[in-house]
């Protein structure tokens, strides 16, 4: 059965795929957009969401981690620093401002920051839906054969089975990254995703069992920071960090590279050959790739030095190795872990209780999700989809309704299409483009 458009004869100016900060920061940019004009003026947006309520990296919310990222890099500063849903005004509505500014940082508790994009999607929940899974994306064709709208279809979360459906002039594609699991692992009851760390954790230290060895793969950020929270949370515990690398690489965050982060910089990527963007992309990696801020670094290995010191080590770094297999152990809920030392060739078995893959994230795949619709997007000669500057994808002659992509751009976009540095001037110059759009339409 056709599943019912939501309401009659509405179509949406644009609907957002996946609430997360990208499409948030794109619905406060409508919302202020719409303040004091008149309806026929407004722009027209829902936003759908398939968690129940709005959350973010809530796995990682470790309480004293902070932000890599300053808080003027909010939902709306970098846009309209006048706004009232940047952080200052949220910190000032909490009672928390001055305290905060007496710590002289640019760099929230994570924690905090997750506090704030609650706060700010409270403020624009009229615009959402959540417990909306969009289930499929099918283009509207006329008798001219154009596709001016797009069809997106949610489940309906008050029926079950049931889906209902969204007529739509633009979408705005932001489901963010899916875990990665190297190949030849999987993820189990005792082999978690960092992503997953905290509630984990939580329950595996709710059951009583005694945990002796937690083992880390990775060697970013959330790799350390993991490895950090374990060793903490398990104080009987061995926490062995397994990574490729000789040792932790150093966060360059200096002011010179993290320019690569400015909007500016986006329009040199953008315009740039493919040779230069490979190498800026080469470049620039130890921005935010596989690196841990030099405090963790030097914090990890001051606890591994006073262990040595103290008789007992229970951190311990296997560097320049890599797993090569994971068995379930005999008679237990443990695990066998097999650990290879590169440069021999040596392996060695380890019994662990627990593996943690904090091995980063991938773009999820747009293709399943868009269906019919991914068969209009045009495709460059490495059979990555084409986006204009305006984060909208090209797409076929015959294709006027829109689809832009907030992440999974850095491609034509650079390193800063899956962080939070650009996401409030992506949003008003998505915004932008969807208004010209209308206006001409119009």
């Amino acid at each position: 059965m056709k599943s019912p458009i939501s309401g009659p004869d509405v179509v949406h100016d644009i609907v957002g795929i996946g609430f997360g900060p990208s499409n948030l920061a794109l619905s406060i940019a409508v919302e202020e957009h719409n303040a004091g004009l008149a309806a026929d003026r407004r722009i027209d947006a829902l936003f759908l969401e398939r968690q129940p309520r709005f959350g973010w990296h809530r796995g990682m919310l470790i309480d004293d981690a902070t932000m890599q990222v300053s808080f003027l890099k909010d939902l709306v500063t970098l846009r309209n620093p006048t706004s009232d849903y940047s952080f200052l005004c949220f910190l000032r509505e909490r009672g928390r401002l001055i305290d905060f500014l007496n710590q002289k940082t640019l760099f929230p508790l994570r924690m905090e920051f997750h506090e704030y994009f609650e706060w700010a999607a409270a403020r624009v929940a009229h615009l959402v839906a959540y417990d909306s899974e969009v289930v499929a994306v099918d283009p509207v064709r006329g008798e001219d054969g154009r596709v001016a709208y797009f069809d997106v279809v949610r489940r309906d979360p008050e029926r079950p089975g049931a889906t209902v459906t969204h007529r739509a002039r633009n979408i705005s594609v932001a489901m963010g990254l899916e875990p990665h699991v190297p190949p030849g692992l999987e993820l189990a009851e005792r082999i978690w995703h960092n992503s997953e760390l905290i509630p984990r954790a939580g329950q595996l230290a709710d059951t009583g069992a005694p945990v002796r060895r937690a083992i880390v793969l990775g060697a970013g950020q959330s790799a350390a920071e993991t490895v950090d929270y374990l060793h903490r949370t398990f104080p009987d515990a061995e926490v062995c960090s397994v990574f490729a690398k000789y040792g932790y690489t150093p966060a360059d965050d200096s002011p010179f590279a993290n320019r690569i982060f400015d909007p500016e910089a986006v329009d040199v990527y953008f315009s740039s050959p493919s040779e230069v963007k490979q190498s800026l992309l080469d470049y620039h990696r130890s921005t935010n790739y596989s690196v841990v801020d030099m405090e963790l670094i030097e914090s990890l290995y001051a606890t591994t030095y006073r262990e040595k010191v103290a008789g007992r080590e229970r951190l311990r770094f296997l560097n320049v190795s890599r797993v090569r297999g994971v068995t379930p152990a005999d008679g237990g809920g443990g695990l066998e872990v097999a650990v290879e030392f590169l440069p021999t060739g040596e392996r060695q078995v380890l019994p662990a209780d627990v593996l943690v893959l904090a091995t980063g994230y991938r773009p999820r795949d747009l293709t399943a999700l868009l269906g019919d619709a991914a068969k209009l997007c045009l495709k460059d000669d490495g059979d990555a989809i084409r986006v204009g500057r305006d984060h909208r994808v090209e797409t076929a002659p015959e294709v006027t309704a829109g689809i832009y992509l907030q992440g999974g751009t850095e491609h034509t976009h650079g390193l800063s299409s899956t962080l939070l540095s650009t996401v409030a001037v992506r949003a008003e110059e998505i915004h932008r483009s969807v208004l010209g759009d209308r206006l001409t339409a119009v």
